[in-house]
């Protein structure tokens, strides 16, 4: 029995992009850090969302727990103080990972803004220009883009882009927007179509701190020169005003010695010593 051989080519498999997120925060997280976690949540529908992590000094147990829940990229929000938020975007198991300070924080619900998207939809990661001029710049969009590009292939993802999540860096911080794309003028329905952008939300900054080698460790490979914490802030603030009360009241002392200077003697002449 003879077989017939054919030269098969080889074909070449196009490569998927399978990205998952894992979301997790600390303990201690106000109402307002929660609602900006969920609106994220909302926006990227490749992420998998899990329970708060007890300890804050364990940070080495975040891969594993990517691991276990078959993902490759972490968001992990760590709130101090219950007032100051860090945001540490990873790549897991191997890094890099980055440690952000999240501020001005404004979400859906607050900002109440006229634009609106499909829940699941996928939409168009825009870097500005800024980040392909510095190291630290491109290596945050790559991360950006493994971590908010969400994949065609994803489970509860939707056909369809009707947004833009837009990236932009002014003072060597990270600002956040979120756009719906209208391609039609609303008052003008059966008009020729006009592109346009309307404010989604939810907005926030990210000022970088460090970029670390490996998943949330390792050896730094950028440190901001220009970062200051949020405590030390808050402790030149109440230093100032401890300055100012420092001042009245030596004010008010200096005043009660000029006033006591300023008195006359007893006079000799004066009418209860003269008839007395």
């Amino acid at each position: 029995m003879e077989v017939d051989q054919h030269d098969h080519a080889p074909v070449t498999k196009k490569p998927r992009n399978k990205q998952r997120v894992l979301m997790l925060s600390s303990r201690g997280i106000n109402h307002r850090m929660r609602h900006l976690m969920n609106d994220l949540e909302a926006l990227l529908p490749h992420v998998k969302k899990d329970s708060k992590l007890d300890s804050k000094n364990h940070l080495n147990l975040i891969p594993e727990l990517a691991d276990l829940n078959n993902c490759n990229n972490t968001l992990y929000f760590e709130a101090r103080r219950h007032e100051d938020l860090y945001l540490w975007a990873a790549k897991t198991p191997n890094g890099p990972s980055i440690k952000m300070h999240v501020q001005n924080i404004h979400t859906m619900d607050e900002l109440k803004m006229t634009g609106n998207c499909l829940k699941g939809s996928r939409g168009i990661l825009s870097f500005s220009k800024e980040f392909d001029e510095t190291e630290w710049g491109k290596l945050t969009k790559e991360v950006f883009t493994h971590i908010f590009g969400v994949p065609p292939q994803a489970r509860k993802a939707k056909p369809f882009i009707d947004h833009i999540l837009t990236f932009s860096i002014l003072d060597n911080k990270i600002w956040f927007r979120n756009f719906q794309i209208v391609e039609k003028d609303p008052l003008q329905p059966n008009g020729p179509p006009q592109m346009s952008l309307v404010e989604i939300g939810p907005r926030f900054v990210l000022t970088p701190i460090r970029i670390f080698e490996g998943a949330f460790s390792g050896a730094t490979v950028y440190s901001n020169p220009e970062f200051v914490t949020p405590t030390a802030v808050r402790s030149a603030f109440k230093r100032e005003k401890g300055d100012k009360y420092g001042h009245r009241k030596h004010a008010q002392a200096e005043r009660s010695i000029r006033k006591d200077r300023r008195k006359l003697g007893e006079d000799e002449l004066a009418v209860s010593k003269v008839f007395a």
